[in-house]
């Protein structure tokens, strides 16, 4: 506490002695090294106002929920950006108002959240943290990279993952109960979007799929979020563009991710860095957008990592992290207070934020070791600022024991000494129409995503052309079977491998679907069902489109039910195929394994060397028993050659099972055509079934159930 002292003295006389016009420091230099003799300053900036005390009162009228804060602005600059210095536009006649919306309280008491293996020198990512959010106000988790500001925010709303423990209490409205489906709203920082959809079409079906009711109900939902998030300009435009028609700026993508939450119309808001990768004029109109979504009544509690001053005078309540410690949380004017009274005030051409960060990021330490070896080694400089840890001890040990920590305490109380009305859940829509919606969205993305399902059709039927005009012209003789078998393994094999080409657009569906779960908006039987229903009529597009090709080119025999049974056997292949892409989609995300996977199936198919002949360990089994290609081969070889009989020399002939079985492994049982259809069908079902336990418990492990963290809290509680 000396040290913290003395540091902070210096401060202090330093700052009030650069206020002088021939002391005062050139602002280009972005940090401040004096000469050796020279007083050393903790961290040097140019002169600050004074700030006077801010008068905050705080009421909370009994018998009701309504919850007054006034407050007296210290500082006349400041306050009036605070109170909005950038008015809104006027409404033009007619316009929609955006409705009211019933907020909710929100307090975390002593909130602490470990998670092993986290920190370098301690596990716990958040430490005993204080803090309240009330209705129509924006609260803001602020801090470094690394600061804890993303784990408090998923504490608060019981998104912590599993590895995470907290201890702490987390109360809604007074009570320390779960908030139920549909009473808040969580917005991750990097979310999936759906670039083949428009604004409105994307927003619709978000509501299809989160709130029970007739469809022409949630279209009013649907404007109410387009006009909450200014997105009225940009309602009928795609997402992702078309062709070369750009897609919507990340400014209009950040909007439209809060927007799909805003359907619900939550209680509560949380928003993991909405200024997340946008430039400065994005992020001051995300933020006036969220300010008059705050007007409307709704809580707001997000993370930001940095912002402008006008961004920052937006803020109602600053929640100030560094390293897990709360360096501060109240009012933003009582922060700037906080700051000078710890002995760092806020230069007045520097930003606020620029400010805290300069004042808490340990990151600079590096920077200005660096440049004080620099600096020593041209003989100038040989003394430093004082280091982040110094000033971080001394903003804690300020805070501990200044009024903002009482007054935080003493509203903590007030709004958890009785308990106001409890969160109503606000139903969910039932499997069959998740279904039917997932079905058609996913109809309509694939008819519009070329490269889902038309670029897959275009290749095949050009490897299919290639196919049937390299094997034409084969006849029906004896020694037409071996390059007969050829086609066939080939065809088979390499439009395997061309399937590849929709595992980007497989990869973004895994996507969706993880963003669209963690907000319990689908399910992992929902989406299989939904995708496999939408996916059929492309693949059976595909299928007969390339089977009547090849089947006429390689010269296969002229008869309708054999090229119906070839159709389906390929028909089979391609949803086999499509289940093992989604498997790899769940758990690698790369084409690299797709490809891996599909070239060690073609390996063991019983082509390069006979099934029976493959070595037992691996290749043989289990390899050549999961690769459908043994089947599919199987099944289109005994429908072609079961049956008929070939002449050797002028007297003696063999069957087409016995001409076969020296190029491929096939069985002379009639009926072996139909197993092998029968196990590409359960094929088929079982990759998907392998897909949903992938989808169900691997993507799902990194998705907190809301009131999760409920549970945890009353079983983990130290007191």
């Amino acid at each position: 506490m000396e040290e913290i002292q003395s540091q902070s003295d210096n401060y202090r006389s330093s700052s009030s002695s650069a206020s002088s016009p021939a002391s005062r420091v050139p602002s280009s230099n972005f940090f401040y090294l004096r000469k050796p003799g020279s007083l050393r300053q903790p961290i040097s900036f140019e002169d600050s106002p004074e700030w006077e005390e801010s008068e905050i009162d705080v009421r909370v009228e009994d018998g009701g929920d309504s919850i007054n804060i006034a407050t007296t602005p210290a500082s006349p600059s400041l306050s009036k950006i605070n109170s909005g210095s950038l008015p809104s536009p006027p409404l033009p006649e007619g316009a929609v108002v955006a409705r009211k919306i019933a907020g909710a309280s929100v307090v975390w008491k002593d909130l602490t959240v470990t998670i092993k293996g986290k920190r370098k020198y301690s596990d716990k990512v958040v430490k005993s943290s204080n803090g309240y959010a009330l209705p129509g106000t924006m609260t803001v988790i602020m801090g470094p990279a690394k600061s804890g500001k993303s784990t408090l925010l998923r504490a608060i709303a019981g998104r912590l993952h599993d590895s995470a423990k907290m201890f702490g209490e987390v109360f809604v409205n007074g009570a320390k109960t779960p908030m139920p489906y549909g009473s808040y709203g969580f917005v991750e920082r990097e979310t999936t979007l759906i670039g083949s959809l428009t604004v409105r079409e994307f927003l619709y079906y978000s509501a299809l799929l989160q709130l029970p009711g007739f469809f022409c109900q949630k279209q009013s939902v649907v404007e109410d979020a387009i006009l909450a998030m200014s997105l009225s300009d940009y309602a009928n435009k795609l997402i992702g563009g078309h062709c070369y028609m750009k897609g919507l700026p990340n400014g209009e993508r950040r909007r439209v991710s809060i927007a799909r939450e805003l359907v619900m119309r939550p209680n509560v808001l949380f928003i993991d860095e909405p200024l997340y990768h946008l430039d400065s004029v994005s992020a001051l109109l995300m933020m006036v957008t969220l300010k008059k979504l705050a007007s409307t009544g709704c809580t707001l509690i997000f993370t930001i990592y940095q912002s402008s001053t006008e961004v920052f005078g937006l803020f109602d309540r600053i929640c100030l992290l560094s390293n897990g410690n709360t360096l501060f949380f109240g009012e933003t004017l009582a922060c700037l207070q906080h700051f000078s009274n710890a002995g760092f005030p806020c230069p007045i051409m520097q930003s606020p934020s620029d400010h805290f960060l300069r004042a808490i990021n340990t990151d600079f330490d590096r920077i200005i070791a660096m440049c004080k070896n620099w600096q020593d080694d041209q003989g100038d400089f040989s003394s430093v600022n004082m280091d982040t840890a110094v000033a971080i001890r001394t903003l804690e040990a300020t805070y501990k024991s200044s009024a903002d920590a009482a007054a935080v305490e003493a509203m903590i109380l007030k709004l958890t000494e009785k308990e106001g009305p409890i969160l109503k859940s606000k139903g969910k829509p039932s499997c069959a129409i998740r279904i039917a919606v997932l079905t058609w969205r996913s109809l309509l993305i694939m008819s519009r995503e070329w490269k889902y399902f038309w670029l897959r059709l275009i290749l095949y039927m050009l490897l299919t052309l290639c196919i049937g005009t390299v094997f034409s012209g084969l006849g029906h003789s004896l020694s037409s079977i071996v390059a007969r078998v050829a086609a066939i393994f080939v065809f088979v094999s390499f439009t395997s491998l061309l399937s590849i080409a929709g595992v980007p657009a497989h990869v973004k569906e895994v996507k969706i679907y993880a963003c669209e779960e963690s907000n319990q908006h689908s399910g992992a039987l929902v989406f299989l069902l939904g995708h496999l229903l939408a996916s059929i009529p492309f693949l059976f597009l595909i299928a007969i489109s390339s089977s009547l090709v090849l089947y006429f080119l390689i010269g296969l025999q002229d008869e309708f039910s054999l090229l119906m049974y070839f159709v389906l056997n390929f028909f089979m292949c391609l949803l086999v195929n499509e289940g093992i892409l989604l498997v790899v989609a769940s758990i690698w995300q790369d084409v690299f394994w797709s490809i891996l996977t599909m070239v060690v199936m073609m390996l063991s198919a019983g082509y390069f060397r006979i099934r029976n002949d493959l070595p037992r360990p691996v290749w043989m089994c289990p390899l050549s028993y999961i690769a459908f290609h043994t089947y599919a081969i199987q099944g289109m070889l005994e429908n072609e050659y079961l049956g008929t009989s070939f002449a050797v020399g002028q007297v003696r002939s063999i069957s087409g099972f016995q001409a076969v079985r020296s190029t491929y492994d096939i069985s002379e049982d009639s009926n072996s055509k139909w197993e092998n259809l029968l196990v590409l069908f359960l094929m088929a079902v079982g990759y998907r079934i392998l897909a949903f336990a992938l989808l169900y418990f691997r993507v799902g492990k990194n998705i907190s159930l809301n009131g999760l963290f409920h549970r945890k809290q009353n079983t983990n509680n130290p007191r």
